[in-house]
This record gives C-alpha cells, structure tokens and sequence, in this order.
C-alpha cells in the first residue's frame, strides 16, 4: 500500500514538473513572439520613413536618394500592401500572380489590418499612403510553435500512458494465467479420485441415477479445469450449432437451480452455424444466468432467447431481479467492478473478453429497469 501511494505522488510530481516546464516555455515563447513582432513594426515603420524620405528626393541617383531606397528593397520577408492617395496599390513580397486580383488584395488588406495597425507615410501634413503589413513567415511559424510543443507532449505523454498501461496488463494477465492454471492443476487431484470412487459406486448397489448425476458433476469438472488450464492460451475455435451449445448450458444450470427459479427458454428450430470455442461459450451462459439467479435473490423467472437476424444471432438473458443502473450499464463488464459483498468483479469482465476478443462479437445491457429486471445481450456473426 505504502508503494503504490510512493507511486502515484511520483507520478503527480511529474504531471506537475511537467506541466511546469511546458507553461514556462511557452511562456517565454510568446514573449519571443511579441518581441520579435514588435522589431518587424519598427521594421516597417523605418521602411514607411524612407518611403517618405524618397518622396521628398527628386533625384533617386543623388547621394540622399540611395539610402531610402536601399531600406525600401532590403524588406525580402514581410509582406505588404501599400494603397496611395490616387487608389492605385503597390505590394511587395506577395504571390505576384495572386496579386493581379484586387479581390485578392482587398482581402489581404482587412487580413492585414487585423494581424497589425497600419502604418501611414505622410508628406507635408498630408497623407500620401497607407501601408498594410501582414506577418513575415517566420513570425507565422513561430506563431503555431506552441501548439506543436503541445502536441510533441501530448504524444509523448499518449506514449508513455500505453506502454505503462500494456506493461500493467500484460503483468495483470499473466499473474491471472498463472493462478488459473495452478487452479486447474490443483483440482485435478481431487477430481481423479472423484472419477475412482465413482467407479467404485458402480460395484456397489447404489441407484444409479445417483451415479449419473455425479459423472455429470464429474464431467462439469473436467470442463472447467479444461477452462482454467486454457486462459492465456489462443482458444480453438470451430463451428457449432449455437442452438445446441446453449441448451446444453441452460439444461444443467436449471436442473440444479433452485425451483423457486422459473426457467423459460425461446429458441428456433434451426441450426445456426456459428464459429465457437465451446468450452468458453458454455461458461459465458453460466456465468450470465447465475449472475441473474444472483440477481434475482433465488426467486424470480430467467429467460433464455436465442433468435437470428439475418447474418447475427443474438442470445439475450432475462431476469426479474433488482435491475441495473445505466451509469453502470458498461461499468459491470470492467474488471473488479462488482456489486456484492463477497464477489470479484471477474465474471462479467470475462464474459466480455471472450465474445469480444475471441468471437469477435459484441455484448450489452439491452435493457434495465429498477426492481423489473435485466436483459444482457450476446450477438454473434453465424458462420
């Protein structure tokens, strides 16, 4: 407990360290930002200075002509709109083909305007221009570094979120093999000696409809240490009559149900071809229908559907129990999610991992009304 608890104030360290950083360097990029935005305003202001200092030459071969005019061609970067008093417009450092279309001007000219204040050239009071200047692409790309920054560490943090959060299933997984196999090793011990003394039985003058039904148990035995001793493993899977597999389940759940639990069953008469590992389908229609006897405190009906739709076949389970909140309607299928006192939360968890993950299907709370009951539904693709 005491590691776990070091753990998360280690990883909320760094949550904060993080976010720290990133707030620091993004802050000093946008002072960068705003530093380097406002140099290309003096830029532009000087380049305004000189427009109006070579209006005032006459002579641009003059002595005083050459200095205006090498500031005025020295702008390689920013682009610009500069619209005189006469209407007509000049432009420098924008797609000159572009630029044939005033359209195409006038929309620049309110981009402009809004990315920076215009600048006016003034000659003897009067106004003789005014310069519109969009930002160079540096300053455009410098713009967006930010979000990139903020992307680089969200994909990082994405990053080390599923690796951690595999490396932690795969240790999940793993424990939980390992337990369930040494499970199955350990009942196979008593269950060999269980399959000797009802041989023994049969030599004796016991009823025997008693002997049956413990070779049933016995047999119920052999299948779930089957189960136990396969989790990790790739399940085999090979068409079967749905139909079939789940009367099998039913008939031996209800024959040792208690009879205050009316069972109903609804299913076609058809085969339907579906692809099964029958052992794990078998223990979903278990767990299913005692999660609803559980449901339903002993008393109560439970109904098993099978019905086919086109290429789906769907299996719904019923029961007239206490009913499930619908905040908890996917809840229930996660692991370690359970509602009783003394449960694990596996079964439902289970359930969904072997007719999502291994049969490629789908399973849902179909429908849940407090105190009315629950209806859970499997569908699956027919072969």
């Amino acid at each position: 407990m005491i590691f776990t608890n070091r753990q998360n104030t280690f990883r909320w360290v760094i949550v904060i360290v993080s976010f720290i950083i990133v707030s620091g360097i993004m802050w000093k990029t946008y002072e960068f930002f705003q530093h380097f935005k406002d140099e290309e305003r003096v830029k532009m202001e000087n380049w305004s200075f000189a427009q109006s200092d070579l209006i005032k030459t006459d002579n641009l071969n003059s002595d005083m002509g050459h200095l205006p005019l090498q500031v005025i061609t020295s702008n390689k970067t920013t682009p610009m709109i500069m619209v005189n008093r006469d209407g007509s417009i000049d432009h420098n450092n924008i797609n000159p083909i572009k630029a044939k279309d005033t359209t195409y001007l006038k929309k620049l000219i309110i981009k402009f305007e809004k990315e920076n204040n215009p600048i006016e050239v003034k000659f003897d009071g009067k106004l003789f221009s005014t310069i519109y200047y969009g930002n160079s692409p540096l300053l455009n790309k410098l713009k967006y570094y930010p979000l990139a920054l903020i992307l680089i560490v969200v994909l990082f943090g994405a990053v080390i979120f599923f690796f951690y959060s595999s490396n932690k299933n795969a240790t999940q997984n793993k424990l939980w093999s390992g337990m369930a196999k040494e499970t199955a090793h350990q009942i196979g011990t008593p269950l060999s000696s269980l399959i000797g003394w009802t041989e023994i039985l049969k030599s004796e003058n016991v009823n025997p409809d008693y002997i049956l039904e413990i070779e049933k148990d016995v047999d119920r035995l052999k299948i779930i240490t089957e189960r136990f001793s396969k989790i990790g493993s790739l399940p085999t899977i090979e068409t079967a009559n749905i139909v079939e597999e789940t009367i099998d389940s039913y008939d031996y759940l209800k024959s040792r149900a208690s009879n205050l639990i009316e069972f109903e069953l609804i299913k076609p008469t058809d085969y339907i071809p579906v692809a099964l590992n029958k052992q794990l389908y078998s223990w979903t229609i278990e767990n299913l229908v005692k999660n609803a006897i559980d449901a339903m405190k002993g008393r109560g009906k439970l109904t098993v559907e099978i019905a086919q739709l086109e290429d789906n076949v769907k299996i719904k389970v019923s029961d007239t129990g206490k009913g499930i909140p619908k905040k908890n309607f996917k809840k229930i299928f996660e692991p370690g999610f359970t509602t009783k006192k003394r449960g694990w939360g596996l079964g439902l968890s289970l359930t969904r991992r072997i007719i999502e993950d291994f049969h490629n299907g789908k399973i849902k709370v179909l429908h849940s009304e407090k105190d009315k009951g629950t209806t859970i539904q499997i569908s699956l693709k027919s072969a």
